[in-house]
């Protein structure tokens, strides 16, 4: 069925391209079943160059930065960034209270962020849009920096994971998740300016996580989207050792990515009521 001229615009975006090669070979088979329109990559996941030759060859996806101050290592010394005695980045918790003490140095901030886009592009990638891993970018003290220097890139579109606290409102993990982000959103923006950055109307995902209940989650977020542009994200992939390693989010990817690449969802997009799109079609 084709779509309605008037149909709700949707990207189903999937975060951590590159953190490891189970969770890209995921994604890329999410993007090959038609449900999956858009990823970010991780500029120093583990998985890189696996990432980015899988990028290279998948044409039709859209790919963003998925800018990484929480995990492993940075590409420079960034010394407010990072651990002394390991040399990788600050845990969220710590990042989110060095921010607010203002213990992060904006300069490092930003030749980080500029670092971790440069080496994006200079792999023969353009870049659709940014967000964050864990939404750091968005804390107090780091979203004005990372905001700046997304708009001097000339990347159009920034990542608000601003999601309807009424949604999946018994999912308390989800809730908690929720109420951190607006209030560090309520702060960060209300100090920065975004200039000339897209945002999205409506974001979800959230609320989606935890895997057993994702396929009704996914079901009744597409049986509800609202008018204009909504950004999807999901976290599809391949539990191994890698992920393992350094994620708690494992088995959850396995049944995001065996629900995303269903009959019964590829049906569902299909029915011609919400058109998919990506990044750099709006």
């Amino acid at each position: 069925m084709a779509d309605t001229p008037d149909a709700p615009r949707l990207i189903v975006n999937a975060d951590d391209f590159g953190f490891s090669e189970g969770v890209t070979q995921g994604i890329i088979e999410a993007h090959a079943a038609g449900s999956v329109t858009s990823t970010s990559i991780m500029a120093n996941g583990i998985a890189w160059q696996f990432a980015v030759a899988r990028a290279r060859a998948a044409r039709t996806l859209g790919v963003g930065l998925h800018l990484n101050l929480v995990q492993g290592r940075p590409l420079l010394r960034v010394p407010s960034l990072t651990d002394a005695r390991t040399g990788e980045f600050h845990s969220l918790g710590e990042l989110a209270s060095r921010a607010l003490l203002r213990r992060i140095d904006r300069e490092e901030l930003e030749a980080e962020t500029r670092a971790q886009i440069e080496r994006v592009r200079s792999a023969g990638i353009a870049l659709t849009h940014l967000d964050g891993h864990r939404h750091a970018h968005v804390l107090p003290g780091i979203f004005g920096t990372v905001a700046r220097v997304t708009s001097e890139a000339g990347i159009r579109v920034l990542r608000i994971p601003r999601e309807p606290l009424g949604l999946n409102v018994l999912d308390l993990a989800a809730t908690d998740r929720k109420l951190v982000i607006a209030a560090a959103l309520a702060v960060s923006r209300a100090a920065s300016r975004t200039g000339t950055l897209v945002t999205v109307e409506h974001f979800r995902g959230i609320s989606l996580q935890g895997g057993k209940r994702f396929a009704v989650r996914l079901r009744r977020t597409l049986d509800t989207l609202g008018a204009g542009v909504t950004e999807l994200m999901v976290h599809p992939g391949h539990d191994d050792a890698t992920l393992a390693a350094q994620d708690s989010y494992t088995w959850q990817r396995p049944i995001e990515l065996a629900v995303l690449t269903s009959t019964e969802t590829r049906e569902r997009l299909a029915r011609g009521d919400i058109r998919l799109v990506s990044f750099r079609d709006i």
